[in-house]
């Protein structure tokens, strides 16, 4: 059961009106019990606390905007949310999931950690390529802490003045210290690419070493995820702030089957022929993979049917790749287009030259 010092946290932080504190010390209280084995306890426990940091649903009508969203000159490159998602909703490997689970026990029981001079891992960086789910992470273990997202917009914060993207750096970072929640830095390539490269100039050098002394100075209590397309851009020095880098890839058989059944829950899949699917969908992220589940089934309701068949997905997920630029063979196994780089590169398609003759 819970110790003595873990109830008087509980009842003061209640009698102090600290609804924050209150909440997570519930969450803690709870994944200790959850370890000892106690889960239905554990379960109660999460349930009753989460119910208490639930707005009011008529709140939740009349207010639309979240009650600590960022104001002032703040509010032109910060916005904020409360998603709803959870880690269950987010199609992920194992090993990636497992890990996010971690990061909501260590942020949970930071006390517990703290006790033993530890710290819960706090900064992320998720990468991999687009529509494979990393912007929804940051917005599942917003729903899992019940913490506020707050999503970086990049366009807003960089500036062609001198000095001033790394002042709205130091706002944010003001932010991250007062006022917890999850901070989402989408597409950070553009704040922390490569020093040195061709295209580096002199403030884009002086924006990436702000950014690193921030992120250096950044003791919590948020959680600052940030995002890429394109690791390999990136500045090491970037890689070896973050606690955490996830590797996200596009989905392979068993995920698309599952993300295509967790879309198409209420209708009738049963003559689907999963094999001919997962061979058409390869090479799609599992967003596309998702559109595609969706437009089938938008065509399934509008033909007065509640099943799903194999052509009606494979034509579904072929209408996605046409606008991907992928293609697909007689078998329905996917190849991606190339762009034809060869032909740019005169590698490919070269036209032979004519013989000069001699007279």
């Amino acid at each position: 059961m819970a110790s003595a010092q873990q109830l008087i946290g509980l009842i003061k932080s209640h009698a102090e009106g600290d609804g924050d504190r209150f909440f997570d010390l519930a969450m803690q209280l709870a994944a200790s019990e959850d370890q000892k084995g106690h889960k239905r306890l554990a379960e109660q426990l999460r349930q009753w606390a989460e119910a208490g940091q639930a707005p009011p649903k008529s709140a939740v009508r009349n207010k639309p905007t979240p009650l600590n969203a960022p104001r002032g000159e703040l509010a032109a490159f910060l916005s904020a949310s409360y998603p709803a998602t959870r880690l269950a909703d987010v199609i992920l490997p194992f090993h990636i999931g497992d890990e996010l689970a971690q990061i909501v026990v260590e942020t949970r029981m930071t006390e517990k950690l703290e006790e033993k001079g530890l710290r819960p891992r706090r900064r992320l960086l998720l990468a991999g390529p687009p529509g494979t789910g990393k912007t929804l992470t940051a917005a599942a273990l917003s729903g899992e802490l019940k913490f506020p997202m707050f999503t970086v917009l990049l366009h807003g914060l960089i500036t062609k003045f001198m000095g001033e993207t790394a002042q709205k750096l130091r706002m944010i970072f003001d932010a991250v210290r007062t006022t917890r929640g999850i901070y989402l830095f989408d597409e950070i390539d553009a704040l922390a690419a490569a020093r040195g490269t061709e295209n580096d100039v002199g403030e884009a050098r002086r924006i990436l070493n702000s950014f690193l002394q921030f992120l250096d100075e950044d003791t919590g209590p948020s959680i600052v995820i940030a995002t890429t397309n394109l690791p390999q851009i990136l500045d090491r020095a970037i890689l070896r702030r973050f606690d955490l880098v996830l590797p996200y890839e596009m989905p392979e058989g068993a995920a698309i089957e599952k993300a295509m059944r967790r879309r198409l829950a209420g209708f009738d899949v049963s003559d689907i022929d999963w094999n001919k699917v997962i061979r058409c969908a390869d090479g799609l992220s599992t967003a596309d993979v998702v559109a595609a589940g969706e437009d089938a089934a938008r065509r399934a309701v509008l033909g007065n049917s509640s099943s799903i068949v194999t052509s009606a997905l494979i034509s579904s997920l072929e209408r996605r790749r046409s606008l991907q630029g992928i293609g697909a063979d007689a078998e329905g196994s996917s190849t991606l287009h190339t762009q034809r780089i060869g032909d740019r590169s005169g590698i490919q398609n070269k036209k032979p030259r004519r013989r000069k003759t001699t007279t």
